[in-house]
């Protein structure tokens, strides 16, 4: 998961401002066109695009997109019909925003951002606090008041800038160690702040950004049973019980070719019972089975404060996991079976949930 230079790596909101008398007047139409029953939806209420057939039970399908290839028809062209939400890949990390000290490069971002604007599409920021794809400038840091400033401006100086744009952020991407410790991993930050670093991180993006998603963000934390996933949730739970303002778990979902573990779904209920939205991030599946990507659909679909899923990535050639063909769309951008079942698992078995303004 850790590989250099590693690829990888919402609040469900109605139109605001139209009068309650529009909702039910679209909860009358949805009624008409769900005859017979309101647990099954006809076929004809359902969508024919990823992004769509999500929005139908307010949630969000998305894509980690790279600045780079926005000039790729064919990589454009699936953006723009199929996805309603967007992580920019790299061009939010800390190496590319702030590649020298207090020298800030939003260009990139910004590309991405301006794009997903004007299609319509959501954009989900990553990330903060990262320990890797960071300068040397920052890992070489060794005084605590020296890191805590720079973090703190780093933070608020991007947070600030993409404020009413990015409706959630991955304030601290993958804390947690690897293996049974349960623990915060070594890194600059809680080498030289401690285990308070995470906290003061979410803290600082509250203080800039009153309205955004804050989010954790992490790998291998899928599995209920494992010790990570369980430090994971006693940070959670206790920042929920402190008023630390945290606001969803992301979970990356980087599966081999079974798919998710069979307590995928209690994980993402476990977390969600906290108060948090839980959102699958970095969706890929080796070799794109169309049962295991039906299954993690599926386990979404089935908590309601499973606000979205995001694969990591749209055609194969795309994924930083390239030789394991773990994506949707094959190299020429056609769609692969795993597509249709994921289209279908996306699909509401009832009456759609409206979000009222």
């Amino acid at each position: 998961m850790n590989l250099p230079n590693r690829r990888g790596h919402g609040r469900r909101g109605g139109p605001r401002g139209r009068p309650r008398a529009w909702a039910l007047g679209l909860l009358a139409a949805v009624a008409v066109a769900v005859p017979g029953t309101a647990n099954a939806m006809s076929d004809t209420t359902r969508a024919t695009t990823l992004g769509a057939q999500a929005a139908q039970s307010g949630r969000y399908f998305g894509t980690a997109v790279a600045a780079g290839k926005l000039g790729d028809a064919t990589y454009s062209t699936i953006l723009n019909r199929e996805f309603n939400a967007v992580t920019p890949e790299n061009e939010m990390k800390w190496d590319t925003i702030e590649r020298s000290r207090g020298s800030f490069n939003f260009g990139p971002a910004d590309q991405i951002v301006g794009q997903a604007t004007s299609h319509g599409q959501r954009v989900r920021g990553h990330t903060l606090v990262w320990h890797s794809q960071l300068p040397s400038w920052v890992s070489s840091i060794t005084d605590a008041n020296t890191l805590r400033g720079v973090m703190n401006n780093h933070i608020t100086t991007t947070v600030n800038h993409y404020k009413g744009k990015v409706f959630a952020w991955d304030v601290v991407n993958e804390a947690f160690a690897d293996g049974g410790s349960g623990q915060h991993r070594p890194s600059v930050f809680q080498n030289v702040l401690g285990n308070g670093f995470i906290e003061e991180a979410f803290r600082t993006a509250r203080a800039a950004d009153q309205s955004a998603k804050l989010c954790y963000n992490d790998y291998n934390i899928e599995n209920w049973s494992d010790a990570k996933t369980q430090g994971v949730y006693r940070m959670v739970r206790d920042f929920k019980t402190r008023g630390v303002p945290i606001d969803c778990v992301g979970f990356q979902a980087h599966f081999g070719t079974s798919g998710p573990p069979a307590s995928f779904q209690t994980t993402l209920a476990n977390f969600a019972a906290l108060g948090v939205d839980v959102q699958i991030t970095e969706l890929d599946i080796a070799q794109a089975p169309t049962t295991a990507y039906a299954n993690t659909v599926k386990a979404c679909m089935n908590v309601s404060r499973c606000t979205g899923i995001t694969v990591w990535g749209i055609r194969d050639s795309d994924s930083w996991r390239a030789g394991e063909n773990p994506l949707l769309f094959d190299r020429g951008g056609n769609k692969k079976p795993a597509y249709q079942s994921v289209l279908t698992a996306l699909a509401p078995s009832r009456t759609p949930r409206l979000v009222l303004p």
